[in-house]
């Protein structure tokens, strides 16, 4: 966390992560743009909120996308900052992922983790129902090979659909597959009245990519939840729910527990 504190003691730096929370996944050039700041000045900058976790980037063709990264702040928040008047730290909601409304070929979610363990321990985190149901609730019945069929388990609903299906799956690398479909027994049970489910329902299909990278004693774990309509009301929603998943799964990964039920704001 000295890395992070230190990036956001930076005026320039927190001039920048104010420019990626206005909007979210931009490109260098567009970045220099809007500030008052040298091309290469922006760059360190960068540099070193990319290396403090602050900031995740993504390749899509040649350009390099930016986008703020809500990871250490969310840690630094479950480890001092819930223990005290959250109303009196709201500022720090602030820093949190942006939605992308200006592209449908960016990614709309970017989240980037570090995580003390394996690929293999990670890989199977991600796939196997003893470990999703502890962090997530939520379990998969799949064969995680690429087009087939998977069925959620999803607090207790089950969810079987047609296009619900897996994507990519190379085991310890990378692991892709479609969202679940938004069903009236999803919506009874998180209490959504009939006007929320028609929104849902309606939307195009989202999908969800997890890339896996070890990285000195640690595994780098970045999660792209994208194919999201301009102001998906479903895209909100998980940008709020995707750091408390993410970082029960690294409790649970790091300590053997996931997060207190109570910490699950998703």
């Amino acid at each position: 966390m000295d890395e992070v504190f230190k990036a956001l003691a930076d005026p320039s730096r927190r001039a920048l992560l104010d420019s990626l929370n206005g909007r979210n996944g931009q490109t260098l050039r567009e970045l220099c743009a809007g500030l008052d700041m040298a091309r290469q000045s922006v760059s360190k900058h960068l540099a070193v909120l990319e290396e403090a976790g602050l900031v995740a980037t993504v390749r899509r063709g040649r350009e390099k996308l930016h986008y703020l990264n809500a990871a250490p702040v969310h840690e630094i928040a479950h480890r001092w900052i819930s223990r005290y008047d959250q109303a009196r730290v709201q500022v720090l909601a602030d820093l949190k992922l942006a939605l992308e409304e200006t592209s449908m070929d960016a990614p709309t979610f970017v989240y980037t983790t570090y995580i003390r363990t394996t690929p293999q321990k990670l890989w199977q985190a991600l796939t196997e129902p003893a470990f999703t149901r502890r962090y997530w609730a939520t379990e998969f019945v799949t064969d995680w090979a690429a087009g087939s069929p998977m069925t959620w388990d999803n607090h207790g609903v089950l969810i079987s659909d047609p296009e619900q299906v897996v994507l990519e799956a190379e085991p310890y690398r990378r692991l892709s597959y479609t969202w679940h479909a938004i069903t009236p027994e999803l919506a009874k049970r998180f209490g959504w009245d009939e006007e929320v489910l028609d929104r849902l329902s309606g939307e195009a299909r989202s999908k969800v990519t997890f890339t896996i990278e070890e990285a000195a004693q640690v595994v780098r774990l970045t999660v792209v939840h994208d194919r999201f309509e301009p102001g998906s009301s479903l895209a909100e929603m998980v940008s709020h729910g995707w750091p408390n998943v993410l970082s029960s799964l690294k409790s649970l990964l790091e300590t053997g527990e996931p997060l207190p039920d109570d910490a699950d704001q998703g």
